[in-house]
């Protein structure tokens, strides 16, 4: 005997997890602007070519590493707000056409 989950329970928290994510993805990407001007503002203060050579591949890395973090919590934002948005459709239209019951 399996229950199946009330669908509004399941759409508010679709739009509940789409909200947290876009907003931990808003603040990320202040963050990465702040980084990036910060390393932008701030030259290396040294001639050496080795130095300069590592410091410029441990900046690229946190940038990119703060920008994927970014896009991750973009794209799962989107993604659970139109699933949302699907089962809310599902719901409103009246239910599963497509589904097999066995």
């Amino acid at each position: 005997m399996t229950q199946m989950p009330d669908d509004t329970r399941t759409i508010l928290r679709g739009f509940t997890g789409s909200f947290t994510s876009a907003t931990i993805s808003l603040l990320l990407y202040r963050l990465t602007l702040s980084i990036v001007q910060t390393f932008a503002e701030k030259p290396l203060a040294t001639d050496n070519q080795t130095a300069i050579n590592i410091a410029a591949a441990v900046r690229t890395l946190v940038m990119g590493m703060s920008a994927l973090a970014t896009f991750v919590f973009g794209f799962a934002a989107l993604g659970l707000f139109l699933l949302s948005l699907q089962t809310l459709g599902q719901k409103v239209l009246g239910g599963d056409k497509g589904s097999v019951e066995s």
